[in-house]
């Protein structure tokens, strides 16, 4: 990627499913999907190795597109047992952005759907149209997960 054209990758934090989406412009006033997908892990894994494939297919996203910018959704969950175990795949991201001396910026889901829809409370399936509109994707992307990294690297542009 130039300068003139930055990578932004989005990042949805999860344990067992860490969303990804790279987007680039495409010179002028149009966004495009470099790639979209999920880090997985197996419930059945021991945590350390469910964070140590987080952290290494984390590197390797990040030597693949090089993003000039990461944007990452802000942890927002009702249950403390979730709570925890997405903070530390949280904190195993923010350990690899780091040592790639990338930019971050963190979004609320909120500031996510006001920038993609123009309504902080739009409901999932008007956010994943958002993100299908912008991207000129014929069908909203897939998993759920990757929509929600398409979606927070598209607000990024908004705040980068």
């Amino acid at each position: 990627m130039t300068e003139a054209n930055p990578c932004i990758l989005g990042l949805d934090p999860g344990l067992a499913r860490l969303g990804f989406g790279a987007i680039v412009s495409d010179g002028g006033d149009r966004l495009k999907p470099l790639d979209f997908g999920i880090i997985q892990t197996p419930a059945k894994q021991p945590i350390g190795d469910r964070l140590q494939t987080i952290y290494e297919d984390l590197h390797a996203l990040c030597e693949q597109f090089s993003p000039q910018l990461v944007v990452i959704e802000k942890l927002f969950f009702y249950r403390m047992s979730n709570l925890i175990l997405v903070a530390q795949a949280r904190g195993v991201m923010m350990l690899v952005l780091a040592q790639h001396n990338l930019p971050l910026i963190e979004l609320t889901p909120g500031q996510v759907k006001q920038s993609l829809t123009g309504y902080g409370n739009a409901s999932k399936l008007e956010v994943q149209e958002a993100v299908a509109r912008e991207l000129d994707l014929d069908e909203i992307p897939k998993p759920d997960d990757a929509a929600d990294a398409l979606a927070v690297a598209i607000a990024g542009t908004f705040f980068a």
